[in-house]
């Protein structure tokens, strides 16, 4: 077998100090997929040509293109990283789909609607296309760790989940994602939320609470609990996983405190689980993680970044914002199409002010 030939969508522009209007994700991912052995970058994608340009030098690419469509035509890609913004997510995933692409790896949130996330996931299915999402922090040591102890019985059954940090839609994406890894991929049987949105928040364009509180309830009983902005100091870590005999918490905030620790119920105080020095971004978490797409493509098996996994965390998050606009709780499996979150502003049932920018 020849190289994976790889071409990216989005290159975006690297900036001095990355935030919400982008990050230019393209860049990691280029840089892991070039200390692969058989993977050849070979084009990329950007409607603004300098961006393109810029990206293409960096990495020795010599096809650049303003219009995505046109590199999916003419360069029989086998691998397409998608690094642009959430509502341009599905039609390009779909576009590289119906292109004849065998893998698509794309940036996270999947999509911004719920329609939209079930059917670029279902187009990827019936063409035989390995969709998978950016929820790198799964290949982070303090997460790995965190799961061999549940998995060893080290804190006894697993009661509840309890994260602290970020929000519902774009960091959630990942908190939730990670919820349902440590819970086996065990889909929520519903979910009952409410949040507070009186400042806009746009994130990559899209509106993000300024605080939320979630809870839900998985299929194998176990409990699912989110707190965002000002009241995750209820939770005071990044996650906290309690069980029968004991209480593990990656992140928690404080000083000098251990990025994972354990407590085991009778045998005294917090226990520290070194992590070999990474935190809860890093270092190397989208290297491995671009590493597994690649090899599970090589190998013919689904890795565990795929749209199925990513699919539970959505339905989650868009439950949670669909809980809000019901005023009550939402059963699972989710039958809406869009965005409520979106539909509350667009609305004017919510209405956030302008940030105030000092």
């Amino acid at each position: 077998m020849g190289k994976f030939r790889v071409g990216f969508i989005g290159t975006g522009k690297r900036r001095e100090r990355p935030g919400p209007m982008g990050y230019a994700m393209a860049y990691q991912h280029a840089e892991a997929y070039r200390k692969l052995p058989d993977c050849e970058l070979v084009a990329c994608a950007d409607i603004v040509e300098e961006n393109a340009r810029a990206f293409a030098e960096t990495f020795g690419i010599t096809r650049i293109y303003t219009d995505y469509r046109e590199m999916l035509e003419k360069e029989q890609l086998d691998i397409v990283s998608i690094c642009t913004w959430p509502h341009l997510h599905a039609p390009m995933v779909i576009d590289a789909a119906r292109a004849g692409v065998k893998a698509i790896h794309c940036e996270k949130p999947m999509a911004d609607t719920w329609g939209a996330a079930k059917r670029m996931a279902e187009e990827c299915e019936r063409l035989g296309v390995k969709l998978t999402f950016n929820h790198q922090r799964r290949f982070g040591t303090p997460f790995r760790k965190a799961k061999a102890l549940l998995d060893e019985g080290a804190i006894g059954e697993l009661l509840r989940i309890e994260i602290g940090f970020g929000n519902l839609y774009d960091y959630g994406s990942h908190t939730v994602d990670l919820a349902n890894y440590f819970n086996n991929e065990t889909p929520a049987e519903w979910v009952i939320a409410q949040i507070d949105y009186r400042e806009e928040r746009l994130i990559f364009g899209m509106h993000n609470e300024n605080q939320a509180f979630a809870l839900w309830r998985y299929k194998n009983g176990v409990y699912g609990m989110m707190s965002t902005g000002v009241g995750s100091t209820l939770v005071g870590c990044h996650h906290r996983f309690v069980g029968t005999d004991g209480v593990i918490e990656i992140g928690p905030v404080g000083e000098n405190l251990p990025v994972l620790r354990v407590r085991r119920f009778g045998k005294g105080d917090w226990e520290a689980i070194d992590c070999g020095g990474e935190g809860l971004h890093g270092p190397g978490y989208i290297d491995r993680a671009i590493a597994d797409i690649v090899a599970a493509l090589r190998e013919g098996r689904e890795s565990e970044l795929c749209a199925r996994n990513a699919l539970n965390a959505t339905e989650i998050i868009f439950a949670a914002y669909e809980s809000v606009r019901r005023r009550g709780r939402v059963d699972l499996p989710l039958t809406i199409e869009d965005n409520p979150l979106v539909d509350l502003v667009n609305r004017g049932e919510l209405r956030p002010q302008p940030r105030q920018v000092t």
